[in-house]
């Protein structure tokens, strides 16, 4: 007896042929499959990669170093205001009794000190203002000043020449007077309306209550230079 072979169903998968009819017709062309690459694809040489690598580096510290002049200058500006304010005040001179010396709205610059000598140039604090005289005495002095505004210190004449013209000017102190420890003999270059030691609204004033010696003007430029 015969065996009858089972029939397999085979399953042939095949691709899709384009065919064209004609004269001129090509070779038939498979579909689907990957077309070759026009250019090959060049890798990065070691060397290109290392330019590379150095130019990023160069971009980074470059960065670094902007940041860090950023910070330098700020840095710089914040220690030159806090220098200003400490130890450069800058002042505007109002009215007149410092003329010819100092004029009313002119800008100055003081320095802070620990001594003051005679004929300095300061500024200090009085009922929350700032006041600017010429320093006459200094601790433990005598001043005396006669009808004609002739200043004696110590005995000896003073010799002003900054002073356009002598005067006793307002004067309520006993004469000679002698000035306490601790304190400075203060007067206006213009005698004749200058509110100073001379009277005993102001009196001498407290050491610690200077701002500075007066020894710049930047302000107008036509009188810019030393005090």
């Amino acid at each position: 007896m015969k065996r009858k072979r089972r029939a397999e169903n085979v399953i042939e998968e095949t691709l899709p042929v384009a065919v064209s009819s004609g004269e001129n017709a090509s070779a038939p062309t498979i579909t689907g499959a990957p077309e070759p690459p026009s250019k090959p694809i060049e890798l990065p040489s070691t060397a290109d990669l290392e330019r590379e690598l150095e130019r990023e580096q160069g971009r980074t510290r470059m960065r670094r170093i902007v940041r860090g002049t950023f910070f330098v200058l700020i840095a710089v500006a914040a220690v030159a205001v806090l220098v200003a304010t400490l130890f450069l005040p800058v002042l505007v001179v109002h009215g007149s009794s410092m003329t010819p010396t100092l004029h009313d709205g002119e800008m100055v610059v003081s320095v802070r000190g620990s001594a003051y000598q005679q004929g300095d140039v300061i500024a200090f604090y009085y009922n929350n203002s700032i006041l600017v005289k010429r320093v006459i005495a200094t601790s433990g002095q005598w001043v005396d000043i006669d009808e004609d505004g002739v200043v004696r210190v110590d005995g000896q004449v003073l010799n002003e020449p900054y002073v356009d013209q002598l005067a006793l000017g307002t004067c309520d102190i006993d004469l000679p007077y002698q000035v306490p420890e601790g304190r400075i003999f203060v007067m206006g270059d213009h005698r004749t309306t200058s509110i100073d030691s001379r009277t005993s609204e102001i009196g001498c004033i407290d050491e610690d209550d200077v701002v500075g010696d007066i020894v710049f003007r930047f302000w107008p430029f036509d009188n810019f230079g030393l005090v």
